[in-house]
């Protein structure tokens, strides 16, 4: 075999690794989407049931009038998890479409608002009027769940998340902005965030979230592979924001194209309060 051939033959071996560790960490987010979906419904049902009891066992009026209203608004909240759900089905095209990222956002909160109440999260939410992006939806739901999980678990002592969604025309791009105000990322680590399997976690949460160095190598992944862009800014002691740059569907996008399953070699910026860095696949 030539020197040619064997460089060949390594090259096709790394692309076989690289795929199959594309599929190991979309399934890794796929497993956190279900067990928090899975988290969330029985919490409402376990309210049900608790209020469920309470009526049947006081025969008193007032205390069956807020029992009532207790399941009416738990059963309300089951209703959205149970839309969110949808969202994320209708969403499981590996598929490029026209695509609303902020309804994104909205199920997506759905499926952790308890969490981020448990851990003392403000969230704020300034959603501005977007096109739709080019993009696959249950995908662009992953990176965003890992990110507001990532947000969540940087603020030990409760905080403020700010997701930001706004129109960028001059880049003709869909931004989404996740910040937080949480302790931060060292520029040494800062420059590392998006390797495969680093970490800044010693290891999962009581959640069981988190620590395996997979996610934020994932969504670097997921966004270079719809030609798009992700960014890190972080100051140590005030927090971290990472945004997000995704193709405007136009007119002239084909409606439906497939999704590269390759990694493609587009530079990410990471910026770290010392400059900016160019990280790439």
């Amino acid at each position: 075999m030539s020197a040619e051939d064997r460089a060949l033959s390594a090259q096709e071996e790394i692309e076989v690794l690289r795929r199959q560790l594309l599929e190991a960490q979309k399934l890794t987010a796929i497993g956190e989407l279900l067990g928090t979906t899975t988290h969330e419904f029985n919490n409402v049902l376990m309210t049900i049931l608790n209020y469920a009891r309470l009526g049947i066992r006081h025969k008193d009026e007032p205390t069956r009038d807020k029992a009532f209203e207790k399941i009416l608004a738990a059963s309300q909240r089951a209703a959205k998890i149970t839309s969110s759900v949808l969202g994320m089905a209708r969403n499981r095209s590996d598929s490029l479409e026209p695509t609303d990222v902020a309804a994104i956002i909205e199920e997506t909160l759905v499926l952790l608002e308890r969490e981020m109440m448990k851990y003392r999260i403000s969230i704020e939410k300034q959603i501005g009027e977007v096109p739709p992006a080019l993009a696959c939806g249950n995908q662009i739901q992953q990176v965003l769940l890992n990110l507001l999980i990532n947000a969540r678990q940087a603020m030990l002592q409760g905080g403020r998340l700010l997701i930001k969604l706004e129109h960028d025309t001059s880049a003709n791009t869909v931004d989404l902005v996740v910040r937080d105000s949480g302790t931060g990322i060292p520029p040494e680590k800062l420059r590392k965030i998006f390797d495969p399997f680093f970490t800044t976690k010693p290891g999962p949460d009581e959640s069981g979230r988190g620590g395996t160095g997979l996610g934020l190598s994932a969504c670097k992944s997921i966004i270079e592979a719809h030609r798009g862009r992700i960014r890190v800014e972080s100051t140590v002691g005030k927090g971290t924001a990472f945004t997000i740059k995704l193709p405007v569907a136009t007119k002239d996008s084909p409606k439906e194209i497939s999704a590269p399953t390759t990694i493609p070699a587009i530079s990410t910026s990471v910026a770290t309060t010392t400059g900016e860095q160019s990280a790439s696949s």
